[in-house]
């Protein structure tokens, strides 16, 4: 079976009810089991952590085992060389999703560091653009 982890970072936790006109009324936890009826051949763990260390000991357990990650770093993209480093520096591929387009937002969050690091990198898809992570981890491991 395919493993693939979904990990998102400080305040996704809130999605549903937080910032509902930029981030939706739908919770991850909901989200999530859709992507699970989905993609019933594929494992999906879900991790989220509003700490910086844990989501890079997170990084570094399942980057040379697992798959695929898929990595909505918050706002630890904007600011994270740390996550950056443990991107490169293991063997997974990560692909970098956003939930609203960053490059359309504040001027201080339209530089990621995730994506000088991230294999693919989505953005300003809502949650539809976990599904498409998932998707091109499909296709990049030919499933």
């Amino acid at each position: 079976m395919i493993n693939i982890i979904i990990i998102n970072g400080p305040n996704l936790n809130l999605l549903g009810n937080r910032e509902k006109e930029i981030y939706g009324s739908v919770s991850f936890e909901d989200h999530f089991k859709i992507l699970e009826k989905k993609y019933p051949n594929i494992s999906l763990t879900y991790f989220q952590s509003n700490h910086e260390g844990v989501l890079i000991d997170k990084l570094q357990e399942v980057g040379f085992t697992y798959e695929g990650i898929i990595l909505n770093a918050a706002g630890y993209t904007h600011t994270s060389i740390a996550l950056m480093d443990t991107i490169k520096a293991i063997t997974t591929p990560v692909v970098e999703v956003h939930i609203s387009d960053i490059e359309a937002r504040e001027d201080f969050r339209k530089f990621s560091y995730v994506s000088l690091a991230a294999a693919y990198i989505i953005k300003g898809k809502g949650l539809k653009g976990y599904d498409e992570g998932v998707e091109w981890l499909m296709e990049r491991l030919s499933l």
